[in-house]
């Protein structure tokens, strides 16, 4: 995937896709069966739920009066622009172009949210002993693995250098 033909961002492109396409299909079933503020015990630490985040990662912003919703899209479709830039130019770079690929799939996935729904749709709910941690979607957990990923790959390239 070396050079900087557009053709080469198809490959990229597809995982961003593949991720939009699950991230959308899952939110659509949890919609479609559960009413907002749902809850169903999958196991001891993992509940299935239904939230609406108008906010940002961990509901930051969610109190605010309504301009957020086009703060975070405008920031997502900057992002996203900025990302097929980056893998247009660094898309030969194996673990980088996932990195960006999962982030771009999952910034697009809530942005998708945001315009259809004016909020994102959560569902995945972690907890223990009480303790829970703020619910987030397929999304979110391709944008969290994609920065593991980048973290990863700039340890490799300073351990190579």
């Amino acid at each position: 995937m070396a050079g900087k033909s557009p053709a080469r961002l198809l490959p990229w492109l597809g995982i961003a896709l593949a991720v939009i396409v699950l991230d959308q299909a899952v939110k659509t079933l949890i919609i479609s069966t559960f009413a907002l503020g749902d809850s169903r015990t999958v196991t001891s630490f993992f509940n299935l739920v239904r939230v609406h985040n108008t906010g940002a990662a961990f509901s930051f912003l969610a109190g605010a009066s309504g301009w957020q919703r086009w703060f975070f899209v405008g920031l997502g479709a900057a992002a996203a622009a900025f990302i097929v830039w980056m893998l247009l130019t660094h898309g030969g770079q194996r673990v980088f172009g996932w990195a960006l690929s999962l982030i771009l799939g999952g910034a697009l996935g809530n942005v998708i949210d945001r315009l259809m729904h004016g909020y994102v749709v959560d569902f995945i709910q972690l907890h223990h002993k009480g303790w829970y941690f703020p619910s987030f979607n397929v999304a979110d957990s391709a944008i969290s693995v994609g920065a593991a990923l980048l973290i990863l790959d700039e340890l490799r390239r300073v351990r190579r250098a």
